[in-house]
């Protein structure tokens, strides 16, 4: 009953000539919206919130270069910016409060796992289910590669950083946080925003070793992150 009545009263509303007032409405009935709409909405606090540590690591808004760094035993996402320098600087931490899963990678559909490597936003959600939403770009050329490799098949997807509390292979935040993230990807552009996801800080864990059951070439991803995690601050 509700798209009965939703569906007319968009196009009544073009019928009648309300212009961009109109389409804007009828896009609300819709229940859609635009990245550009959602950086609009979002911004102004977003750019309150950040003021401060913007300003404290000497950048500019917005930042040229964003990294997601998420370890999974810290339950931590700790957000990185630069000023197109490729030098990046440590912006500030967010709590991951749900992320189903546990140390290792994502090998197949349905395992729960978020995956572990290094990635890089994909595209930008911004109506979904969990408010808003970064789409990593798991199963990336490596992860599809090794799957042949090893005759493994259906690798899932769908790997999101997003708001709410909830979570099924992704990394829920909660809803600001989400916002921050979504606008600061939007603003950076997503070909500049990497993900890296790890299993815990391997810089402070030099003698980490991989769980039994570990994939043998998860050794060389690990050897990759914290590589990686070492030109962090």
């Amino acid at each position: 009953m509700v798209l009965a009545v939703a569906i007319p009263a968009a196009a009544v509303l073009r019928q009648r000539g309300g212009g961009v007032f109109a389409e804007a409405i009828a896009q609300r009935l819709r229940g859609r919206a635009t990245v550009r709409e959602r950086v609009e909405r979002y911004e102004p606090a977003v750019r309150a919130r950040l003021a401060g540590d913007l300003r404290r690591e000497g950048l500019a808004w917005p930042p040229r270069e964003v990294w997601l760094v998420a370890l999974k035993t810290e339950r931590v996402l700790r957000v990185y910016a630069g000023g197109g320098d490729g030098r990046p600087r440590h912006l500030r931490d967010y709590a991951i409060l749900a992320a189903s899963g546990g140390v290792g990678p994502k090998l197949r559909e349905g395992d729960m796992q978020v995956p572990e490597g290094i990635y890089r936003v994909e595209s930008l959600n911004p109506n979904s289910r969990y408010h808003l939403a970064l789409r990593v770009d798991y199963p990336n050329a490596e992860d599809r590669l090794r799957a042949a490799r090893e005759g493994r098949r259906q690798l899932g997807g769908d790997i999101m950083i997003h708001g709410s509390n909830a979570s099924v292979g992704c990394l829920a935040m909660g809803d600001e946080a989400a916002e921050d993230l979504f606008v600061l990807a939007a603003r950076a552009g997503t070909p500049r925003v990497r993900v890296w996801i790890a299993p815990l800080d391997l810089r402070a864990h030099p003698r980490w070793i991989a769980p039994a059951g570990t994939p043998g070439w998860m050794g060389e991803r690990y050897r990759a992150l914290r590589e990686a995690l070492a030109m962090l601050p």
